[in-house]
């Protein structure tokens, strides 16, 4: 049996929200670089290349790669053999939280949440918004992910009929992007969500973006031709990055499905901008 220890937690928290707005993924940073030398617009060169220039600047200074440091999203993985060791706090949620408040006030980091009609901040950037899934054996990971306002503002969710199709979900997919236009802060990574129930396809197309590496291709051949068409049809939109125009408004598209019933056909899309700042948590 795993025995996990709160505190760890909390430390790794702490550490793990300040990386993820300082460091870019590797993999994300890989597929600008190849996108910049595709580009044939020159605004969208010259935003790839500030992308890039800031990213680096971020990791130097440890410096936020954006002012708007997100919502603090977590998915959390925790087997049934797990054995939590509290030390003095009262949940895991507990631990999560302080984690989170602590690296956000650490790392100077813009806290963003706040009362929805008040509009009062919270001051620490909690609640955190956690995801739980109980799996077999002793696994214990948490997944997390600084979703900013302007990429999560253009999300959508769609309950189709189920005559709809790969068609149907393909054209929706494309004219979600097509409206968000610049907001999300192109080029994006887009997460699609296609089956469940109205509620669980908005996760799923969350989940669809924690895919790593980023821009792998999906392991089901009709999925992965999917993605593909969605991936080229986004990107012949013109939106470019940033909106200013060019071939490169998407870096990738990810989908994860599941069941649903017979007589429905949802589909969510969950947008994320081209920071993508996702960090996983291995104990």
């Amino acid at each position: 049996m795993k025995k996990v220890n709160l505190s760890e937690v909390k430390e790794k928290i702490r550490q793990a929200v300040q990386d993820a707005n300082f460091i870019i993924d590797r993999d994300l940073k890989t597929l600008v670089q190849n996108c910049l030398s595709s580009e044939e617009a020159p605004a969208g060169q010259e935003i790839l290349k500030q992308i890039l220039q800031n990213a680096d600047i971020a990791a130097s200074e440890k410096l936020a790669m954006c002012q708007d440091t997100g919502l603090a999203v977590f998915f959390v993985e925790m087997g049934e053999k797990v054995k939590l060791e509290y030390a003095g706090f009262k949940s895991l949620h507990d631990a999560i939280s302080q984690g989170t408040s602590e690296g956000y006030g650490e790392g100077y980091l813009r806290k963003s949440v706040c009362d929805p009609l008040s509009r009062k901040n919270t001051g620490n950037n909690t609640p955190v918004f956690i995801h739980w899934e109980v799996v077999a054996g002793d696994v214990f990971k948490i997944t997390f992910m600084a979703k900013g306002g302007g990429s999560e503002n253009m999300s959508a969710l769609k309950m189709m009929p189920p005559s709809a199709g790969a068609k149907g979900i393909e054209d929706f997919v494309v004219e979600t992007v097509s409206k968000a236009g610049p907001n999300p802060c192109p080029p994006t990574v887009v997460g699609v969500g296609i089956g469940g129930n109205f509620d669980t396809s908005a996760l799923l197309a969350k989940k669809a973006l924690l895919r790593k590496p980023v821009g792998s291709a999906h392991a089901e051949p009709v999925y992965a031709e999917m993605e593909k068409r969605i991936l080229d049809r986004i990107n012949n939109l013109g939106i470019g990055p940033m909106g200013l125009g060019g071939r490169t408004t998407s870096l990738a598209v990810h989908i994860v499905s599941h069941p649903c019933h017979i007589a429905s056909f949802p589909v969510a899309v969950n947008i994320n901008c081209h920071s993508h700042r996702i960090v996983e948590i291995d104990f």
